[in-house]
């Protein structure tokens, strides 16, 4: 089953230990459209100034991204910059330059809006909430979101809520929506809201999934070389999402199997700046990289 995303394409500007990436591609929807597609069909709504990089789009359309929904308006494209500590855990933002991004306002295409799966990428709840009024009876709806609509735009976050299947978010977000210091406590208070499951990111400590009467911790894939976390949730995501779509069903064995993707798939990212690795990434190479994580968490 296909997927559709509404999220941000965004030129990065990054520096960790490894080096520096000036204008690189980026954005929440560009990570995880590139990963889901490995698994499932992906329309993506977003938008770009024109003076997007014809290349950018000619790697999404290799990649056999529909583009019909990405806008190409009058201005620059979003920008972003960033610099990470020399352990990688924490990042501190130097510039966000929304530019054409600051006027979106989601249009869906009317082949869009029937499409089973709908993953609303990290933006303003608000517009996740207007993406929402435009879709007929998806399947699945999932969400990300951050600690930004967390503190100024709770109200609208929390209606959202209240219509999404699963939702994604950090373990310090989880702590703040709800004001829980315990992890499992925070996740059963975030049911209560309206997800049926909650995800749980941990970075490098792997990712924990919650529903009502069940609780599934996996540990992150151990790698030589990180080169730059940027974009790693946004690629688990789509992995997961990819896998789910492709199984075209949710039960615990697949939501357990999906976590497993998810993580692979971030692995590809962090390895290299923007999408380098995560753009050749073959399914050989993601079939041996999860044999390999199922012989790790084995026991």
């Amino acid at each position: 089953m296909s997927i559709l995303v509404v999220g941000s394409v965004a030129l990065d500007t990054v520096k960790t230990p490894a080096g520096e990436r000036v204008d690189a591609l980026g954005g929440s929807a560009t990570y995880f459209s590139v990963a889901a597609r490995n698994f499932t069909p992906v329309s993506l709504v977003a938008v770009v100034g024109n003076d997007f990089p014809k290349q950018h789009i000619n790697m999404l359309k290799k990649h056999k991204v529909d583009l019909d929904g990405l806008e190409i308006a009058d201005g620059k494209t979003f920008r972003w910059s960033g610099v990470y500590s020399g352990d990688l855990n924490d990042r501190t933002t130097l510039s966000t330059d929304l530019n054409v991004f600051a006027a979106f306002e989601p249009k869906l295409p009317d082949n869009y809006k029937k499409t089973p799966f709908l993953f609303l990428a990290n933006i303003d709840p608000t517009l996740q909430l207007n993406v929402l009024k435009q879709v007929k009876k998806p399947k699945l709806t999932a969400c990300d979101t951050m600690n930004l609509w967390i503190e100024n735009k709770q109200e609208e976050l929390r209606k959202l809520l209240k219509s999404i299947d699963i939702f994604f978010l950090n373990e310090p977000e989880a702590k703040m929506l709800t004001g829980r210091g315990n992890l499992f406590k925070a996740a059963q208070e975030i049911i209560k809201m309206g997800p049926k499951r909650v995800i749980i990111k941990k970075g490098e400590h792997g990712a924990i999934l919650f529903s009502s009467n069940s609780v599934f911790c996996l540990p992150a894939y151990l790698l030589d070389d990180v080169v730059d976390p940027t974009g790693a949730g946004d690629t688990f995501a789509g992995g997961f999402m990819g896998y789910l779509a492709k199984a075209g069903k949710v039960t615990d064995a697949v939501l357990r199997n999906a976590i497993a993707y998810g993580t692979v798939m971030a692995t590809f990212t962090v390895e290299g700046f923007s999408l380098d690795k995560l753009a050749k990434v073959t399914q050989s190479d993601i079939n041996k990289r999860f044999n390999n994580f199922k012989k790790l968490v084995s026991f």
